[in-house]
């Protein structure tokens, strides 16, 4: 099956259907680096203005994890609000021994899991290997980007924030286990689950 993707579309949709072999590598612009190490530094000291820059530079990606993850704008607002100012108070502390972005990754994926159990909401179901049996409308979405958000959804969080976080966003899977907080091994078992469903789901709505 070959995916038909609608342009525009998102890099992190892009970057998923390359993950699930249904596009090329070419096909994906290249990522933005890692924000100045001066910028960093004058954020570090309570700059508010250079931590600004920060948060304008990792927003996008950030927003489309919690997005992902809780499947609501407004908890999603919520959640990077006071996942941001958590990170303002703690970047005196960050000590650089992770990417800058790996770092409020985990931040923010944190978060969006503590909102999860507030709301009694499933978090981690690692131990089902079976394939998720909720799939999207056809009549409600069209192959392509919406067809990968809506296949996304059936996932178990912790699976996809591991699609999210190495196929959307390029983290390798020692980054993605540091964010996670799980092993570089649980990230490839996540992976390959989600990966079977995606597809499953993806090639079924194809039909």
């Amino acid at each position: 099956m070959e995916l038909l993707v609608p342009l525009p579309v998102p890099r992190w949709a892009l970057r998923i259907a390359i993950g699930l072999g249904l596009l090329r590598a070419s096909t994906v612009p290249p990522a933005t680096g890692d924000v100045d190490r001066l910028v960093v530094a004058r954020a570090r000291r309570g700059d508010h203005q250079a931590f600004a820059q920060i948060v304008d530079h990792y927003d996008h990606r950030l927003r489309g994890l919690a997005y992902r993850l809780l499947g609501d704008r407004d908890r999603m607002d919520d959640v990077l609000q006071e996942a941001y100012v958590k990170a303002f108070r703690s970047l005196p502390r960050f000590k650089g021994e992770s990417a800058l972005g790996t770092w409020l990754y985990r931040i923010v994926y944190n978060a969006c899991i503590d909102d999860l159990r507030a709301r009694k909401e499933t978090v981690s179901l690692d131990d089902r290997i079976d394939t998720p049996d909720t799939r999207p409308d056809p009549a409600d979405v069209a192959v392509g980007r919406r067809d990968l958000a809506a296949a996304l959804k059936t996932l178990p969080p912790d699976q996809r924030a591991a699609v999210m976080l190495v196929d959307a966003y390029g983290l390798d899977y020692a980054e993605a286990a540091d964010v996670l907080g799980v092993a570089a091994g649980t990230i490839g078992s996540r992976l390959s689950r989600a990966r079977t469903s995606l597809r499953t789901i993806l090639q079924a709505g194809g039909r």
